[in-house]
């Protein structure tokens, strides 16, 4: 919906947001004037989710900053967050065998693809990460397990992660759209040649598309803030779309508008027409 809520005086019910490259800076940290709006909008009685590719052990950092508030949507709408009290109350998980068929059929059109995953919570617990022994992380630490591929996916995922190390993101995400057509959730949300898989149908629309429905709150009552293609999903569902100055060219060209970047307050200053 163009227009509505950019130009009239009602406010949006629900406000949805990205996190990395959208209220969080290069820095890594979330500017005082946002923080100030998210305290405003939750006082005003609208619903504030993050809506993240992170899985919730990267969420704690968030958690302390914005005063523990709002709900999220993680892993790209595979896991709901409740931010009070840290734990996961929902997941939609890629199952073995559907791992199983993804990275077989890549690693056939693919030959040098190397897989990573997320690994599902246990008793609401946020999960961990494994990788194969070819896969190389652009972060690591001794926590990190390193497995057989058949091992990492036998408990299903909450995402599967593939690596081409000389393809760029786009690229990458084209071939695999290529080879698994609507076998599974393809996209991507950074330039470094790494692919973001989840089950059928579970995407970041559809994580804050549940949670607004069971609020009451209509499509046309959210307005949603994105930089990167795993965002196109709840760019399109939401009534109103916002992207950042320094977003991906797909997400320029989807959004209702576009806001100054994430280093220069581009959340808040949209928000601020309300609260």
């Amino acid at each position: 919906m163009t227009g509505g809520l950019a130009s009239g005086p009602r406010a949006p019910r629900l406000v949805a947001t990205d996190l990395d490259g959208t209220i969080v800076r290069t820095d890594g940290t979330i500017s005082g004037r946002t923080v100030e709006v998210v305290e405003r909008l939750e006082k005003a009685g609208a619903v504030f989710v993050m809506v993240t590719g992170r899985p919730p052990r990267w969420m704690a950092p968030v958690a302390e900053e914005t005063g523990h508030r709002g709900l999220a949507v993680c892993a790209n709408g595979a896991l709901i967050y409740d931010m009070h009290t840290e734990r996961v109350v929902r997941s939609h998980l890629l199952s073995a065998g559907a791992a199983r068929e993804v990275v077989e059929a890549l690693r056939r059109d693919l030959p040098s693809i190397a897989f990573a995953i997320e690994k599902g919570p246990v008793d609401g617990m946020p999960g961990s990460f494994a990788r194969e022994a070819v896969y190389v992380p652009r972060w690591d630490n001794d926590e990190v397990a390193v497995e057989d591929i058949a091992v990492m996916i036998a408990g299903g995922a909450v995402k599967l992660l593939a690596r081409v190390e000389e393809m760029e993101s786009d690229e990458l995400l084209a071939a695999a759209r290529a080879c698994l057509g609507d076998a599974a959730e393809l996209t991507h949300s950074s330039s470094g040649g790494l692919l973001e898989i989840s089950a059928v149908g579970i995407s970041k629309a559809s994580g804050l598309a549940a949670l607004a429905e069971e609020r009451g709150v209509g499509a046309d009552e959210v307005i949603a803030f994105g930089d990167m293609p795993n965002d196109l999903p709840m760019l399109s569902w939401a009534g109103h779309s916002v992207g950042m100055a320094n977003a991906h060219p797909d997400v320029l060209e989807l959004v209702d508008e576009v806001t100054a970047s994430n280093d220069d307050h581009g959340v808040a200053m949209v928000l601020e027409r309300w609260f």
